[in-house]
């Protein structure tokens, strides 16, 4: 089979600056979904720059800053969970949690036509090939608002999508009572969380906290806020 790029070695064989690239701590958060993690970071650095879904200068940190940053969140996430990924753009974290857990079942969902045209063609290009299963992932085109009754997850995510209370409102219809809402953040996620403390308890979220995955791996852990999704104000802080 050919490679990604047309050139032959398939899956499992990155170009050589590609290797050099790839960071140690790839294969401890990725597992068996390395391969693709690394198709996954070809396209990003060829076509993703190409169609706009990520910019020239990300792509030297593709791995650390991106793919990695999120592959961290799958130890958040329950076993045979249904995730739907709000806001999915280039298919973070959505599309990484898919390759690092394959027992999950992803929705990626985003409004714009030309990100989902383009996550629609990497999830055609990672299931090419011959020896791994399909991802279990599908597309769905359209505001998070608007696919209230019609999507619905285990676990909701997000990545720099938006503030907190937007990312609340929009997001918490879309889980299962009792469901959980994993927003990765950066730095300022406990401002965030005292800002719009009023705003989280309005959309019925609770047990809402700040924590950081990925701390034995990382030089750098991922920064989530985590709550519980149900109709019961509480909005406390653990």
């Amino acid at each position: 089979m050919s490679g990604l790029d047309g050139r032959p070695g398939g899956l499992d064989a990155p170009r050589p600056d590609e290797t050099a690239l790839e960071p140690p701590e790839a294969k401890l958060l990725l597992g068996t979904g390395l391969p693709r993690a690394r198709a996954f970071v070809r396209e990003l650095a060829g076509e993703g720059v190409v169609r706009g879904v990520v910019g020239p200068r990300e792509v030297p940190r593709l791995w650390t800053r991106h793919v990695l940053n999120c592959a961290a969140v799958a130890e958040l996430v329950p076993a045979g969970a249904v995730v739907v990924d709000v806001g999915s753009g280039a298919g973070l974290p959505g599309l990484v949690l898919a390759m690092a857990r394959p027992d999950l079942e992803l929705v990626l969902v985003d409004s714009s036509l030309r990100r989902a045209r383009w996550l629609e063609h990497v999830v055609e290009v990672l299931d090419a090939a011959d020896d791994l299963p399909p991802l279990r992932v599908r597309v769905v085109r359209g505001r998070a608002e608007e696919l209230v009754g019609t999507v619905r997850g285990d676990v909701v995510t997000s990545r720099a999508v938006a503030p907190l209370d937007r990312l609340a409102r929009w997001c918490a219809p879309l889980a299962v009572p009792d469901g959980l809402l994993l927003a990765v953040k950066g730095g300022r996620a406990d401002d965030e969380v005292t800002e719009h403390a009023a705003a989280l308890r309005r959309t019925g979220l609770r047990d809402v906290e700040v924590v950081t995955c990925g701390g034995e791996v990382l030089e750098d852990p991922t920064t989530v806020v985590r709550a519980r999704v149900g109709s019961r104000p509480g909005g406390r802080r653990r």
